[in-house]
């Protein structure tokens, strides 16, 4: 066959998740890319059977893979591998802890060398807004970052510095000249407190509430003077969530997420002296958890994602907490964690999916997460039925420790399909490394979507 030739296949499921609900359907592909959506065939060459699902391929715009500079927490190599076993095909790399950090054109590319020949799935690169490049962000955008993350409070990476707030409103004004997103870590230092020891509702009392709720506040009244576009990473505390509310309905354009291990763990059943389950902002209680769910649920929070931030397990399996370090590793558990929570409390596979799949997709102005006509064909096969308990040998990552270790999660992905490419099958592993990197408006901006069901045509959604 002639490298010019075109390559076709299909996958069927009678279980497809097309728009926002399950339907029979055949997805048609070509070179790659969806090329049609029709009835169920049940002689495509791929045959989903009746006990899974076929999904569009996850978005996790939230990941710390750390190389080059602090590889041995994490890498492109087993970050990228972990993230297609647990069914993630589009992921956005975090500005830090990589060295050099992801502040200037020129440690992009250092970032994008390190990237070369090891992605398993597809990348896309945040940059960083710090202190010393306000000014140059317009610069940053420019060498194909999605947007730029900034602190608001210590990182805890000396070369990473927050901003003041005077220096979040220039960030968020220079942004606002060019469109560009500004994500913030929300949490103010002027509220939290020094932890130390095992005990791990002295760390969750060491970094409150109002620390996240002052800081969001912060954001969105310097998000409505200068005009621009920002959004709120890993919120954990539900009081955000009234804030957020009103300022949407003032204009302020504002998004948010939270992460699973807010949405899946309970701080009350958290043991201490387990440095695995710290992060921060912390994990909080129930009635917290129940409020982070309803604004799932009402639409309030516009993505779950992972924040994966691993790190050496020297670092983490500290009984310390004040010592330990704070990162939750989650790429590879990220759907299945909540899953698992969701089924408990009732709540349909098809009402969560959109917030691991279109809703990070449009924070960052990518056009992926759904299963319609002109996407890259990227595909999970997902047994939504199916548990298993966690064990460190099912891990992906450099790293293998999870807050996950020993539990009972429902929800298996079977295989991961890159641009039409199997990638990834449970048991065997990883297949290929088929990923590429995806730069703002390289052609994955617009979408065109037509479903051939009988009942006539729906239009495709432009993730813009």
């Amino acid at each position: 066959m002639s490298p010019d030739t075109p390559t076709s296949t299909s996958v069927a499921a009678r279980r497809t998740f097309v728009g926002d609900s399950f339907r029979p359907a055949t997805v048609r592909i070509t070179d790659g890319r969806i090329t049609g959506i029709g009835r169920f065939d049940p002689h495509a060459e791929v045959v989903v059977d009746d006990r899974h699902v076929l999904l569009p391929g996850l978005v996790d715009s939230h990941v710390h893979l750390n190389e080059p500079g602090r590889t041995s927490w994490e890498g492109f190599s087993t970050g990228t591998a972990a993230a297609a076993a647990g069914g993630v095909t589009t992921l956005v790399e975090m500005p830090l802890n990589s060295v050099p950090v992801t502040t200037t054109p020129a440690a992009l590319a250092a970032k994008r060398e390190a990237a070369a020949g090891q992605l398993a799935v597809d990348v896309a690169y945040w940059g960083g807004a710090v202190p010393e490049n306000l000014g140059s962000l317009a610069a940053l955008l420019d060498a194909g970052v999605v947007g730029v993350k900034c602190f608001l409070a210590p990182s805890g990476i000396d070369e990473f510095g927050h901003l003041s707030a005077d220096e979040l409103e220039r960030a968020l004004a220079e942004l606002a000249a060019v469109d560009g997103l500004l994500i913030a870590h929300a949490e103010l230092a002027e509220h939290l407190g020094e932890a130390a020891g095992p005990v791990f509702a002295d760390f969750v009392a060491s970094r409150p509430p109002a620390a996240e709720v002052e800081a969001v506040r912060l954001v969105i009244e310097a998000a409505r003077r200068t005009g621009a576009r920002a959004h709120i990473v890993h919120v954990s505390a539900a009081e955000t969530l009234a804030l957020v509310r009103s300022a949407r309905a003032e204009g302020v354009r504002i998004t948010i997420e939270t992460c699973p291990h807010y949405l899946a763990l309970d701080a009350a059943r958290v043991p201490d002296g387990e440095g695995r389950f710290k992060c921060c902002p912390p994990i909080r209680d129930a009635a917290n958890q129940d409020a982070l769910w309803e604004g799932v649920l009402d639409g309030t929070i516009d993505a779950i994602v992972s924040d994966h931030s691993p790190a050496t397990l020297d670092m983490k399996n500290v009984s310390d907490l004040g010592a330990a370090w704070g990162g939750i590793a989650g790429l590879q558990t990220g759907l299945a964690a909540v899953w698992t929570e969701a089924r408990r409390r009732g709540i349909a596979l098809e009402r969560i999916l959109p917030l691991f799949t279109t809703g990070p997709a449009r924070i960052v102005r990518l056009a992926r997460g759904e299963i319609v006509r002109g996407a890259p064909a990227h595909l999970v096969v997902f047994d939504p039925e199916a548990t298993r308990t966690l064990e460190a040998d099912d891990l992906a990552y450099r790293n293998r420790t999870s807050p996950w270790l020993g539990a009972e999660l429902a929800g298996v992905v079977e295989e991961t399909y890159l641009a039409g490419e199997r990638v990834y099958t449970r048991g065997a592993g990883l297949a290929a490394r088929a990923g590429r990197e995806v730069f703002p408006h390289d052609g994955d901006g617009e979408l065109e979507g037509v479903l051939e069901l009988g009942t006539g045509l729906m239009t495709g959604t432009d993730a813009r």
